[in-house]
């Protein structure tokens, strides 16, 4: 039953509504003696936030994180971490003429037909509103991940619409990212991804993209066979996010176009003595096991939803509706999803680190 709850041996647990009181979260699995600072959780939420830009929604939240429990004297616990974010700039009223319709591609209808009953103030839960729950904890994760094994995970814009950037995954940096308010470290792909989201706006239209992921320093041997390989557990953690409509690793789909020994990643001697991938197109994971080479993935997200102009659909009595949807709204998702696939990206290698620890290697079997 539930649906909120995600993670085995670092499990998060989401709470709130879009335009409730507040959203957060409750992390359980966090090692104990972990430095952990409310300010290292809200510079990942202030990427996260609403009114970053004119290219995202014009809600004004601060997203102030508090720290509920769990945490003492700046050090984790080992017990739950309970983060708190209220609400502050929800106007609830731009929804009340649309309380009984239908809006096109959201989740109106489906949540009505599954519980009988939902909440319209923006959207509920089905709203991009509960991701901030999930950047708050993916904080922790970041923080556990840098602390254990110095792995670094890094997002950025690939693409907006019909726009490409050119980008080298091996040499990306982070400030490359933050430099432009689309998140894409091509500067010249940058200012067209902004031209063409400004150009949506004025004319009350959306644009979909693809958000790129990678994480440097992975160790080998995190992913649990058969069924919670590293590149399922990632699949359902990106295919989870609101307006999320596909997910690849590595080659992804284009690998289906090469031979085998086209697509094949070479293993060449590493100083370690350890054997080290020549090449990636397996996107650090084989076997659905990291083999030490950076992990890298792509998340496709669909235009939003909820445009200005008008659309055809239906109210809960089945009659013909037109709507032209009102209220607040990224014409684009794809600057504010970099730091929310960040997040999952972190949350689920945390979980397999720590699942990974449980596993006793013996140097010889009896």
């Amino acid at each position: 039953m539930g649906g909120s709850t995600f993670g085995q041996a670092f499990s998060v647990t989401t709470f709130g509504e879009s335009h409730g009181a507040a959203v957060g979260v409750v992390v359980d699995g966090c090692p104990p003696r972990l430095a952990l600072t409310v300010e290292e959780i809200q510079a990942d939420l202030d990427r996260r936030r609403p009114g970053q830009s004119r290219l995202t929604t014009q809600r004004q939240e601060d997203d102030r994180a508090e720290i509920l429990s769990g945490v003492f004297e700046g050090l984790s616990l080992g017990t739950p971490i309970a983060v708190l974010v209220r609400n502050v700039d929800a106007r609830s009223g731009a929804y009340e003429a649309m309380k009984d319709v239908y809006r096109p591609s959201h989740a109106d209808f489906t949540t009505e037909a599954k519980y009988g009953v939902r909440d319209w103030r923006g959207g509920g839960r089905a709203s991009a509103r509960e991701t901030t729950a999930r950047v708050a904890a993916g904080a922790v994760a970041r923080k556990l991940l840098r602390v254990v094994a110095g792995v670094e995970v890094l997002a950025w814009v690939e693409s907006v619409h019909e726009i490409d950037a050119k980008v080298d995954e091996s040499a990306v940096t982070a400030e490359a990212v933050e430099a432009t308010s689309v998140r894409c470290p091509d500067p010249e792909a940058a200012d067209a991804m902004i031209a063409a989201i400004d150009d949506a706006r004025r004319r009350g239209d959306s644009l979909g993209g693809v958000v790129a992921c990678v994480a440097r320093n992975v160790p080998a041997g995190l992913g649990e066979p058969v069924f919670d390989k590293l590149e399922a557990d990632l699949a359902k953690a990106m295919l989870s996010l609101p307006a999320a409509k596909g997910f690849e690793v590595g080659s992804g789909f284009g690998g289906a176009r090469l031979t085998g020994l086209a697509h094949n990643d070479p293993f060449l001697p590493g100083p370690d003595g350890r054997p080290t991938p020549a090449t990636n197109r397996s996107g650090g994971v084989q076997g659905g096991i990291t083999n030490g080479a950076p992990v890298l993935l792509r998340v496709a997200f669909k235009p939003t939803a909820t445009i200005a102009q008008a659309q055809q659909t239906v109210d809960r009595e089945g009659r013909a509706v037109t709507l032209a949807a009102k209220g607040r709204h990224d014409p684009c998702v794809l600057p504010r999803a970099v730091p929310i696939v960040e997040a999952m990206t972190c949350l689920v290698l945390a979980d397999h680190w720590l699942r990974q620890r449980s596993v006793e290697v013996l140097e010889e079997v009896p």
